[in-house]
């Protein structure tokens, strides 16, 4: 008899510090060489990525509330409640996902378990435009789902209204 592997959704709030607007969100044994991933049309979607890191970009520099779902299949389109959503995809051959702030040491990372493979990625973005005027305090927020699936590029599902 044979059995399914069953993975149970996990959701983790984390405060990331958002050193030069980005956070990542990558294999534990990632190789992307993170220096060479962002270019004007990253930087305009906020969202740069190699094939087993992702590198969320963020409105302020410094500590932001980041919701990281892993879970078992795609989730329901809630793009309507956000700013902005990106969409595109990630690998986590080593079977552990890592989070940390750009300039963190990545062996200090919080450590998530998944099964390794391929995942699809939704990363939203709320309160872009509702930082202070120095720009240190704001409600941003971001979450990063993440689902076992097929690769793919990396697309606007929705852009920001400027």
């Amino acid at each position: 008899m044979q059995y399914a592997v069953v993975m149970q959704s996990q959701v983790h709030q984390l405060n990331l510090f958002a050193d030069y607007f980005q956070f990542y969100v990558c294999d534990a044994q990632f190789r992307t060489d993170t220096g060479a991933l962002w270019d004007e049309v990253a930087t305009d979607r906020m969202l740069a990525a190699g094939p087993d890191l992702l590198a969320i970009g963020t409105a302020r520099n410094m500590h932001v509330p980041v919701t990281l779902e892993v879970l078992d299949c795609e989730p329901v389109d809630d793009s309507a409640q956000w700013d902005q959503v990106i969409a595109g995809g990630v690998s986590f051959p080593s079977g552990t996902i890592i989070a940390f702030g750009c300039t963190d040491n990545p062996d200090d990372a919080q450590r998530f378990s998944v099964r390794p493979g391929s995942y699809r990625a939704r990363i939203s973005y709320a309160g872009l435009d509702d930082l202070s005027d120095d720009g240190l305090d704001g409600n941003d927020r971001y979450r990063v789902q993440l689902w076992p699936g097929v690769m793919g590029p990396i697309s606007v599902v929705k852009p920001r209204a400027i």
